[in-house]
């Protein structure tokens, strides 16, 4: 099992596979290296390297849950980086990934050859936060993997038409782990309790300079078609302001595409060809 230290010393795991262009692999807010197990049967020809951030995943639970943050998460990064003799990366971030994505590009440009962000931007469809706050850090209902499969199948079915039952039973097991007493989450339940004071604090950081930092890169950014997390409005503003960004809408898809559309396939494999 792959590991480094992060500056704080919590021990994080991480996997390194392949051989060839390196592309650094950020999974959602909630979730694991598994986020890319979609993916990955395409692209045997690069070095995919995806992590778990602090306590998500394998890796430490962090003693202070306010650490649980973008910034910190993106310093987590680059000690990866570091701890792999890599000096750029192109970076695939999922959602939560994609705003650590963006952070890099703020402070450590000079890491990233070129981003893809898949369903995320500068903006976050209030109704999309309403709907991660609902299950975020808590128990699911569920008791078993079979159960949770059939719960997400229910809740984001209509958004995902067409996805077969075996990967929705392949998501909940990347989500879930099976105990003797049901279900625990794959993740430290205090990442609730970080969302909620980042909530408390004050009013959301306006994102889009750390947007605008992505200018000068190559960047491919992915919508689902049917996402409550990135508008179709908000794209709309990225591509205006990043005249250079490769935009595509994958269609029958939410939050977040799951990376081995053809759609989705094309664009990621469009950015590293340019980032190569």
């Amino acid at each position: 099992m792959a590991r480094f230290i992060a500056q704080d010393g919590l021990s994080l795991h991480f996997e390194d596979t392949g051989s060839g262009q390196p592309l650094l692999c950020l999974p959602g807010l909630t979730r694991n290296t598994r986020d890319f197990d979609f993916v990955a049967p395409h692209m045997t020809q690069y070095r995919m390297i995806a992590m778990d951030y602090r306590g998500r995943g394998q890796s430490d639970h962090a003693p202070d849950f306010s650490t649980y943050n973008v910034p910190q998460e993106a310093q987590d990064a680059i000690a990866l980086l570091d701890h792999l003799g890599l000096d750029k990366v192109t970076v695939l971030g999922t959602s939560r990934g994609g705003l650590i994505a963006m952070a890099l590009a703020a402070g450590h440009a000079d890491r990233l050859a070129g981003v893809i962000l898949n369903d995320v931007g500068p903006e976050i469809a209030p109704g999309g936060i309403a709907r991660i706050m609902e299950h975020v850090g808590r128990e699911p209902a569920a008791r078993t993997l079979d159960e949770a499969s059939k719960t997400l199948a229910a809740a984001l079915g209509p958004q995902f038409p067409g996805v077969a039952d075996a990967v929705w039973t392949q998501m909940a097991a990347a989500q879930y782990e099976q105990s003797d007493t049901g279900l625990t989450l794959r993740y430290d339940p205090h990442l609730r309790d970080a969302l909620l004071a980042q909530i408390q604090a004050g009013p959301t950081a306006d994102l889009w300079p750390l947007f605008d930092a992505l200018r000068p890169l190559r960047v491919g950014v992915l919508r689902g078609a049917n996402s409550d997390i990135l508008s179709s409005e908000t794209l709309a503003r990225m591509q205006a302001r990043h005249p250079g960004l490769i935009a595509t809408t994958v269609p029958d898809r939410g939050h977040v595409p799951l990376l081995d559309e053809p759609a989705s396939l094309d664009l990621i494999h469009r950015i590293l060809k340019d980032t190569a």
